[in-house]
């Protein structure tokens, strides 16, 4: 059956009910709570919020570190007036894989920490009756998974996981989960693709329906006013809209796209939702909107907050566009994994542009190795015919949810993969091949180059659209006084693209250096908010001198949570704000810099 990512909405027709709260808890370190009948509801539990991560509500270490089996367990009523419809739980997402059951029984199964599914759970409950729902989920790491990474045992008797990637890996419920009832007749799925010819805008829009059998549709595009301006029929159609107000980089303007479903001339169903028109190109060394050059400014992000850790929080997210929008931001990207849908459409009405990122991260032996790993090539693993199946899905969910969104610039399939061996190669040509036609668009698809895949060293070159580079000199090699030495051989790759034959755009991605918040040194250290000023200057020269560079996103927004170890003190400190959004000295720095753009 085809997946439903409809982001769910309530009219007469559907029916959305947060599940939002405080649900049942428990730890399942020994892994029999299916065996002790934790699916019909968890003994002895604690309370723990939904959407939060659980790890760092707890105050001991073996709590906040635990890795394995853990359930969830809540309460709810199903009204009897529901009951000639389709009733689902749908999950924002829940990490990093789950076991639904409802009353008892299994419902489905999902493997993915950072994308919605949604549970059919019909035949499973009681109207007019409370009814349980139970979650068994597990956050083990392992190669064959994303994102990657082992589990280990200590000798203690204690799992542990050991993160190829440098972010924490928060844990639970992280979104919010509905209660949903559907027509069992119904709409699951819609596009809408733009195309601007002579003053006008042609919408190319698909409708996909679940028995069809003897329907009608009808599509309607409405202003900001509410006034419809375009009208169509049928599942598939192309609405013209006469002098369309276009949405634009941090100018935004949205259209409400509505589609109805008949049935022998009764509506069945409704869903609505916003779009913008606009079009996406990469034409030669510039990155194109609505056939004009942008230059990206923006940052690579992390969903971390104080205490709810991976938590969508929106009250955070409000802040954060408001810390972008204050230093004259205009993009972002959702490193290392797909956000909360409520973060596209935050952006979709803000006018930011995203790097949309499946959560494809520690596909390279050199940071696991760093991280606890081994030392080869990634994809010389026996792992690779997992993994790739698991990729595949997950690419295929990001870009069913987030095709519609204006805000969505393009994919980023990988980040900071292995690409210097050749082994690498025919992975990502299965993968590029495999992804080419999923989106309606066409958008550009690209991923993160890190250090070791430079000009020179990466062996997969050909296949993004436009390039993003990781690079972090001044930080991890040619640091401190030796930083005029990370300058010119940073000039010295760029000189080496330049002077290829290659003509696309360049991004970096990441750049940047821990710094403490409140550390000052004359003349500057490394950790000194004076050094992150120097750095960020430095890279700004560079940038300036080379016009295939197209944008720049220092790593990161705000500082965030990692796993310990002796690189890191209480995380990683590259933010230009605290992990509680407050700026350093080098905000101030770059808010002029790209103001005076």
């Amino acid at each position: 059956m085809e997946k439903e990512l409809l982001y769910p909405i309530t009219n007469d027709y559907r029916f959305d009910q947060s599940l939002d709260g405080m649900w049942d808890f428990k730890f399942d370190s020994r892994a029999n709570g299916l065996v002790e009948g934790w699916q019909n509801g968890l003994p002895n539990s604690i309370k723990m919020p939904v959407p939060a991560s659980f790890n760092d509500f707890f105050t001991d270490k073996d709590s906040r570190e635990y890795t394995g089996d853990f359930w969830y367990s809540k309460r709810f009523f199903i009204p009897s007036m529901l009951e000639n419809q389709t009733i689902a739980i749908r999950f924002g997402a829940a990490t990093h894989r789950v076991v639904v059951y409802v009353n008892g029984i299994e419902i489905r199964q999902h493997e993915g920490g950072f994308l919605p599914f949604q549970a059919d759970v019909t035949n499973a409950i009681r109207f007019g009756e409370e009814n349980v729902v139970s979650l068994k989920l597990n956050n083990e790491l392992s190669r064959e998974a994303l994102p990657a990474g082992d589990t280990i045992t200590l000798k203690n008797g204690k799992k542990m996981v050991k993160p190829f990637f440098d972010f924490y890996n928060y844990s639970g419920l992280n979104r919010s989960v509905h209660l949903v009832a559907l027509p069992t007749q119904r709409i699951t799925d819609f596009t809408a693709v733009t195309k601007l010819e002579n003053g006008k805008a042609y919408v190319d829009y698909t409708v996909a329906l679940l028995n069809q059998t003897d329907t009608k549709i009808s599509v309607e595009l409405a202003d900001d006013t509410g006034k419809t301006v375009a009208k169509s029929e049928g599942d598939t159609g192309t609405l013209v809209v006469n002098q369309p107000v276009l949405w634009q980089v941090r100018d935004a303007h949205l259209y409400r796209m509505s589609i109805k479903l008949f049935k022998q001339d009764r509506e069945i169903d409704e869903y609505s939702d916003l779009i913008g028109l606009r079009t996406i190109e990469i034409k030669g060394h510039q990155i194109l909107v609505n056939d004009k050059p942008v230059y990206l400014k923006g940052f690579g992000r992390h969903e971390d907050s104080i205490y709810a850790g991976r938590a969508y929080d929106r009250n955070v997210e409000k802040r954060d566009y408001e810390l972008m929008k204050w230093m004259g931001a205009n993009s972002f990207r959702t490193s290392h994994y797909p956000y909360d849908e409520e973060a596209y459409r935050f952006a979709d009405r803000e006018g930011f542009l995203i790097i949309d990122e499946v959560p494809a991260v520690g596909f390279k032996m050199a940071a696991a190795s760093f991280l606890g790993g081994l030392d080869q090539s990634f994809f010389d693993g026996d792992w690779i015919e997992q993994l790739y199946e698991k990729h595949l899905d997950q690419i295929v969910d990001l870009i069913k949810r987030d095709k519609n969104h204006p805000s969505v610039l393009a994919w980023s399939l990988f980040n900071e993969p292995d690409t210097s061996t050749d082994s690498a190669v025919p992975y990502f040509k299965k993968i590029f091949n495999a992804t080419a036609n999923l989106d309606p668009e066409k958008r550009p698809r690209t991923f993160t180059l890190s250090e070791d895949d430079t000009f020179e060293t990466s062996k997969c070159k050909q296949f993004p659209d436009f390039y993003l580079l990781n690079r972090y000199p001044g930080w991890y090699h040619k640091w401190g006084y030796e930083i005029s030495e990370g300058e010119a051989d940073l000039r010295q790759e760029m000189d080496q693209w330049q002077a290829s034959d290659i003509e696309k755009p360049i991004v970096f991605s990441e750049y940047g250096a821990d710094t403490e918040p409140g550390m000052h040194k004359l003349p500057s250290v490394m950790w000194s908010e004076e050094y992150q000023v120097e750095l960020l200057e430095m890279f700004g020269r560079v940038f300036d001198d080379y016009d295939f560079i197209q944008g720049e996103q220092p790593w990161n927004l705000a500082d965030f949570q990692t796993v310990e170890g002796n690189m890191r003190v209480n995380g990683n400190k590259k933010g230009l704000f605290t992990r509680d959004r407050q700026p350093k000295e080098a905000a101030f720095g770059l808010r002029q810099r790209w103001q005076n753009m």
